[in-house]
């Protein structure tokens, strides 16, 4: 869909853009060009499933394949566990993986689903519930990838993790056994394979079809933009943003935000532009949805006529929409959601799956930097066409 909304950031040297693709949006952070060293480590491949009830990913790594949600927000690994055998054995609570996950404890004044023991607090993103559990070591297994195939066999390797208790999978897509943390914290996958194979914190995802852990190759034509730290939520994954911009058919509409709003405070931890895979669509705090809503409305209705598409506002829209379209794209490769969706609370934006699907995005944790390709969708491509997996 040719309508796209902008989220800018200016400098003073430079004025540059990359994009995020948003179902009928795009997003556009501040960046500057990709330069840097590869690994000479051959990353971690697999692949990621899209639930179609959920709109969740889950990613298979454990060895008896059972999935696990993909949080990237997540401090840690989690999944259901048999009883203490000699395949499964629990961290003793003195140790040093004990002691991280004792201090990380997320999420806080969370429900628990059940009383437990133990020094990890498992957290379901979907329900904010939680459990305390042991820690026990996971098997895992993965493909390895030289950056244009998977290579076979596949690779065995362990990662410590909290166990939880069935109750913990409510709402979680249908099958999976716990949840994979993919943040910066220390007991996340990504940290954890990193200090094992020296990966250096990169790692990358192309939702909703792979997942390259030990980052690979650098996309094609890449931008970076920095990764905020929010003190009260270390583990999420911020970007700066400025503003808004709605495009149509050669119409332009700023959304009229007050300065500041979607700004991180760097004090109390609240607003900030965030991304999210536990979250399904793009949501937003009402300020900002009003401000966007009406730029969105504008632009639609400024924009020129194209004789390959026609959309048309539905009124009324059905609840809870404050804004709803009809249209056809001949072009279009996925559905037309909301413009956005409202949201009282914190913080200001928050990136949903949808609007991250089909760009290449690259996690650079040493350098505290997020990596984008252009859109693939703007290529007439997609994830799914890599040959990683042979297709």
């Amino acid at each position: 869909m040719s309508s796209r909304a902008k989220l800018f950031h200016t400098t003073p040297k430079n004025h540059v853009f990359h994009r995020v693709i948003v179902s009928s949006l795009v997003l556009l952070l501040s960046c500057t060009p990709a330069s840097g060293e590869q690994t000479p480590h051959k990353p971690l491949v697999t692949k990621l499933a899209k639930d179609p009830i959920t709109s969740l990913y889950t990613i298979t790594v454990k060895a008896d394949k059972s999935p696990l949600l993909l949080d990237l927000a997540g401090s840690l690994v989690w999944s259901t566990c048999p009883p203490p055998s000699s395949s499964h054995s629990n961290v003793a609570s003195q140790s040093g993986p004990c002691g991280g996950a004792a201090s990380q404890q997320w999420p806080r004044r969370c429900p628990h689903v059940e009383p437990g023991s133990g020094c990890a607090c498992a957290g379901n993103p979907v329900t904010r519930e939680c459990s305390t559990g042991g820690l026990t070591s996971f098997a895992m297994s993965a493909n390895t990838t030289d950056g244009a195939m998977e290579l076979p066999p596949e690779e065995s390797f362990a990662v410590v993790g909290a166990c939880a208790p069935g109750s913990l999978l409510r709402s979680l897509p249908a099958g999976a056994t716990g949840v994979a943390g993919f943040s910066r914290r220390p007991l996340s996958l990504p940290s954890q394979l990193a200090a094992q194979r020296g990966f250096g914190g990169k790692f990358a995802l192309c939702l909703p079809d792979f997942a390259t852990l030990g980052y690979g190759d650098v996309p094609p034509d890449p931008y970076f933009t920095p990764l905020l730290t929010n003190p009260a939520n270390a583990a999420g994954y911020y970007i700066p943003v400025k503003g808004i911009s709605v495009s149509w058919h050669e119409a332009d509409a700023p959304a009229a935000l007050i300065r500041g709003a979607l700004d991180l405070d760097a004090a109390t931890g609240r607003g900030g532009v965030v991304l999210s895979t536990a979250t399904p669509y793009m949501i937003m705090r009402p300020d900002v949805f009003r401000a966007f809503a009406k730029a969105f409305d504008a632009a639609i209705t400024r924009g020129k006529k194209n004789p390959t598409s026609t959309v048309k506002r539905v009124v009324p829209a059905p609840k809870p929409f404050e804004l709803c379209y009809k249209g056809g794209f001949p072009m279009l490769k996925r559905p037309v959601g909301p413009g956005g969706m409202l949201v009282e609370g914190e913080p200001a934006v928050v990136v949903g799956g949808k609007q991250l699907e089909n760009n290449l995005l690259v996690f650079d944790l040493e350098k505290q930097v997020l990596g984008f390709s252009v859109p693939l969708d703007f290529r007439m491509s997609s994830c799914r066409s890599t040959s990683f997996f042979g297709n």
